[in-house]
């Protein structure tokens, strides 16, 4: 993980409702909250990596009356948005949302935690190298139950990286659901579920390093 970053001032522009981090998250909880109505009256896993403070799923889970039936795991490296996370799971009354202090980079931060029906990597892929990304989305099947949802986010800043992402999440066997990439805006949200066959998890095993800000 960077140190030279203030992960927490980071979060600040979503205060401002018209920022660009503030239009991708409503994308990214418009996504979970398709997600969840697609499928009612099922138990859930989710697993979210470099979780950040939660805005994203504790923001979706929030006053939904089938919030319980979500089992959810949040990794976070940071401690101050650790702490920020757990403190909105709890006062929204999450207690099956649980906040690890882990490197969401190694597999072995996900035991216990997968195979998760939906794997949420917002803020990931516009943070580590090219073959992190592409090293990731082949380990996707690690992470995921069958027909698992996988949200992601990265940014379209030139040389685009995100044709080639989504042929390698579809190499990996993933179909695209959804791929929002607004005008006026560098950032795109992916949707992709997962048709392919689940993997055991490898806790050896590395997805990314963080190499640099968004």
């Amino acid at each position: 993980m960077t140190t030279g970053t203030d992960w927490q001032a980071w979060h600040q522009p979503y205060a401002d409702e018209d920022s660009p981090l503030s239009r991708r998250l409503r994308l990214v909880r418009g996504a979970i909250t398709a997600w969840l109505d697609e499928r009612p009256d099922e138990p859930l896993a989710v697993v979210s990596a470099c979780a950040g403070q939660g805005h994203d799923l504790v923001g979706a889970l929030a006053g939904r009356a089938d919030a319980a039936r979500v089992r959810a795991t949040l990794l976070e490296y940071d401690p101050g948005n650790v702490a920020a996370a757990r403190a909105a799971a709890a006062g929204a009354g999450l207690a099956n949302v649980d906040i690890r202090r882990a490197d969401a980079g190694r597999l072995s931060s996900y035991a216990q935690a997968v195979p998760a029906d939906l794997v949420l990597m917002a803020g990931v892929f516009g943070n580590v190298d090219d073959h992190d990304v592409r090293r990731t989305v082949a380990a996707l099947p690690q992470l995921c139950a069958a027909g698992a949802t996988v949200i992601w986010t990265r940014t379209r800043r030139a040389p685009d990286l995100t044709p080639a992402l989504r042929g390698w999440l579809r190499d990996a066997g993933f179909a695209e659901r959804a791929f929002h990439a607004p005008d006026g805006v560098l950032f795109s949200v992916g949707v992709h579920r997962f048709t392919g066959t689940p993997r055991p998890l490898d806790t050896s095993g590395a997805l990314f390093t963080f190499v640099r800000q968004p």
